[in-house]
């Protein structure tokens, strides 16, 4: 089988648009002699003159008119594969974004993200998968294109930024014995609880400091994300405790009381992640971009309660 340079295209292209050597070559940047040169090659190649003379120009032979169309739809192909999209290119660019990403923050801020993420790309789609089941390929692999959480197990190449920290808060029906009076760590601990499933081989940051009191909750169900055990919460009297983002966006509507836990926790990292071979991809540029901005956004909430804490 021969091999084929792209630059005879090229050189065919110019010739036959000018019907001159001396026209091409200026056109292609490149010397007389060796645009010659590149015309013997090309017809070496197709077995076919492409072009004889015709007084001061060059005819091309049917042969050569025959592939004029198809040479200027490679060449325009070949140059779409690096060229960067531009605004024209997102207009019609169809990709189905797979974001892992906690259940809550999907709540509170999914619609928000898939509208902006549809003035940028409107023929892009988000689906979101959730991040209670560890899958620690999926990035690398390709089975999601974003991953977002306070997750710490992943992938030693993948990239990632700090989206924003914020601290626990735990939420109450309005008649919880929590809800009024004095908070202290026992309390608390001993209260009956529901738990948010934590990715696999993750551990809790707040049973690990309630741990270092001596204290363990009294976790009497498990769910799978922060939404679930708020809304548990809310038609219970089990509590909950989830990021201060979540707590902030739901309580209000689900009718809960938030509070500051009675001692410290770390704030809980909220990172985005993914794989290098998109560090440069523009269109997936534009989706980590409106994540960033549309987490920045303030939710407007009441404060949480923030009754006197206690050891």
């Amino acid at each position: 089988m021969k091999s084929w340079d792209l630059n005879l295209l090229r050189a065919l292209d110019a010739l036959l648009v000018t019907g001159s050597v001396t026209a091409a070559a200026e056109r292609l940047h490149l010397s007389v002699p060796a645009t010659s040169h590149t015309l013997a090659r090309a017809r070496e190649a197709m077995g076919d003159p492409l072009f004889v003379r015709a007084g001061r120009r060059l005819t091309p032979t049917p042969r050569a008119l025959a592939m004029k169309p198809a040479i200027a739809r490679l060449l325009t192909e070949a140059d779409a594969l690096v060229a960067s999209p531009g605004e024209r290119d997102f207009a019609t660019l169809e990709r189905n974004f797979v974001v892992r990403a906690p259940d809550a923050m999907v709540v509170a801020y999914a619609a928000t993200l898939a509208l902006a993420l549809r003035d940028v790309l409107p023929c892009a789609t988000l689906h979101f998968v959730p991040e209670a089941f560890g899958d620690r390929g999926a990035l690398r692999e390709g089975r999601i294109d974003l991953d977002i959480g306070s997750f710490t197990d992943r992938d030693p190449e993948v990239e990632l930024i700090e989206l924003s920290q914020h601290a626990p808060l735990g939420a109450v029906c309005a008649n919880h014995p929590l809800a009024q009076g004095r908070r202290t760590a026992r309390r608390y601990a001993e209260a009956p609880h529901v738990a948010v499933m934590w990715r696999h081989g993750e551990a809790s940051p707040l049973d690990d400091a309630l741990a270092q009191r001596g204290l363990t909750r009294a976790i009497v169900l498990t769910v799978p994300s922060s939404y679930a055990a708020l809304v548990t919460a809310a038609r219970s009297t089990l509590v909950a405790t989830a990021s201060e983002r979540i707590v902030r966006a739901m309580a209000p509507a689900l009718g809960l009381i938030a509070f500051e836990l009675p001692f410290d926790v770390p704030p809980e990292r909220q990172l985005m992640a993914w794989h290098p071979r998109h560090g440069a991809d523009p269109a997936h540029l534009q989706l980590r971009t409106l994540v960033q901005r549309v987490l920045e956004r303030p939710l407007k909430s009441p404060s949480p309660d923030a009754s006197a804490r206690g050891a």
